[in-house]
């Protein structure tokens, strides 16, 4: 049976006090879309809003994965998103979280996508996000009370790359925000590829480490069939 990936990316497109405009960063939903789709998998778009998304890094469209995404059915698809209270999320494999700076505008409290995540990992389902996108795993409490990260092995963006990117622009740290929460957060140079799985949660840490998260979780969905 066909695996099904549901993608749920932000709808926000500015941010900070200078409203720098942002939105799902083109690479990290496209990389990890070029993997699920050349697995054969069934891939659908949610967002909080139901709002039409918004991309940024265009200017990356060269990029073959990116080419694809943007001239194809991922870009086409990802603007029909549907409203995530009108998705029945228990019926996908797994949840897939790309990031940009959007995600640290409308992710770090929502509460229904925090109750989203929690229901998916307690099911056994694979939870994945990308740079910015972890910041979805951020205030998850699981149904014994404690942080979803707690004891897991986390990459995000780190302190040092939003230190020489968008430091004025968020509003808080993501990198010491998943620590305090219990993460044992794994942080490569800065710009290199570094993903990691925990169990069913795989995480990534930029641009460069999207297309090894969704081989991972590639991984784990094979070894479950």
């Amino acid at each position: 049976m066909k695996k099904q990936i549901l993608i749920i990316v932000s709808n926000a497109n500015a941010i900070g006090p200078n409203h720098r405009r942002t939105g799902t960063f083109l690479p990290e939903v496209a990389h990890p879309y070029a993997e699920f789709d050349n697995a054969g998998y069934q891939i659908d778009f949610a967002s909080l809003s139901g709002d039409t998304p918004y991309l940024d890094a265009l200017n990356l469209a060269d990029d073959p994965d990116n080419l694809k995404f943007l001239t194809g059915k991922g870009w086409a698809e990802m603007q029909k998103a549907k409203k995530l209270e009108n998705v029945d999320v228990s019926a996908y494999d797994a949840v897939f979280v790309p990031g940009g700076l959007a995600p640290m505008v409308d992710m770090p409290e929502n509460p229904l996508l925090k109750k989203v995540i929690a229901e998916t990992y307690e099911r056994g389902a694979v939870v994945g996000a990308v740079c910015h996108g972890p910041v979805s795993l951020l205030n998850v409490k699981l149904s014994n009370g404690s942080y979803l990260v707690n004891g897991k092995h986390i990459a995000s963006f780190t302190t040092a790359e939003e230190d020489h990117y968008a430091r004025p622009d968020v509003s808080f740290d993501l990198q010491t925000a998943l620590s305090n929460q219990g993460a044992i957060f794994h942080a490569a140079a800065p710009w290199s590829a570094n993903s990691i799985a925990d169990g069913t949660i795989v995480t990534g840490q930029n641009p460069a480490s999207a297309k090894g998260v969704g081989e991972k979780m590639i991984n784990i969905l094979e070894a479950k069939a």
